[in-house]
């Protein structure tokens, strides 16, 4: 079984989360694509935009809930303590042996990896899918490859993806804004938010 990992905060899940993981899907021949969303990571808050954990964890389910490959795992949401990727991986790989895992970061994350807390443990647990969403920046994403595939044996390997400029902050922004998010992120995500009234302070104590 050849799954790919995609983690984040997803505060909101929005089309280039899923359109990455589609890519990966497609491009590596992968089984499955679980999306890991992070109760507690140690990057950043997650109480900054005031949703909570259980309306993440559920637009993730809405939002790939018709695609028969992607599946969300609670995993990290799960932790107590902060979630780290290398011991994420290390857990993965204990729960299912039977899985060779492939981790989806972008280039961002790929150039700052080796500040992630013990990031050497992260190698041999899986395969590094890092998203190149920008033609310009092949030459610089193949030269750190090398790098880190040469100094630490990583398996690390470029995704092809779609130039998407969209991010959970510009779509909280726009919300508060009272701007349209449509084709930003599924409209049945789209729908939750407006329902809920995520994003706008407009949700009570104690609504669901």
């Amino acid at each position: 079984m050849k799954t790919g990992i995609m983690g984040g905060t997803f505060d909101p899940i929005h089309i280039g989360h899923l359109l990455l993981g589609e890519f990966a899907y497609e491009d590596f021949d992968l089984d499955e694509i679980w999306f890991l969303p992070n109760g507690n990571p140690p990057h950043k808050t997650t109480d900054d935009s005031g949703i909570s954990l259980a309306d993440r964890i559920e637009m993730v389910r809405l939002a790939t809930e018709d695609i028969p490959y992607f599946r969300v795992n609670l995993y990290e949401a799960s932790a107590q303590k902060h979630s780290y990727t290398f011991s994420t991986m290390k857990a993965l790989r204990g729960l299912y042996p039977d899985h060779e895992f492939y981790f989806i970061l972008g280039a961002d994350s790929l150039f700052s990896i080796e500040q992630w807390k013990n990031f050497r443990e992260i190698f041999p647990s899986c395969t590094i899918l890092a998203a190149m969403r920008d033609d310009k920046d092949a030459e610089s994403m193949k030269r750190q490859i090398h790098y880190l595939n040469d100094k630490y044996g990583a398996d690390i390997r470029l995704l092809q993806a779609p130039l998407v400029e969209i991010s959970s902050t510009t779509i909280r922004r726009r919300i508060e804004r009272g701007l349209c998010i449509r084709y930003m992120v599924p409209d049945i995500v789209a729908d939750y938010i407006e329902c809920n009234r995520l994003y706008t302070g407009g949700r009570t104590e104690g609504d669901g």
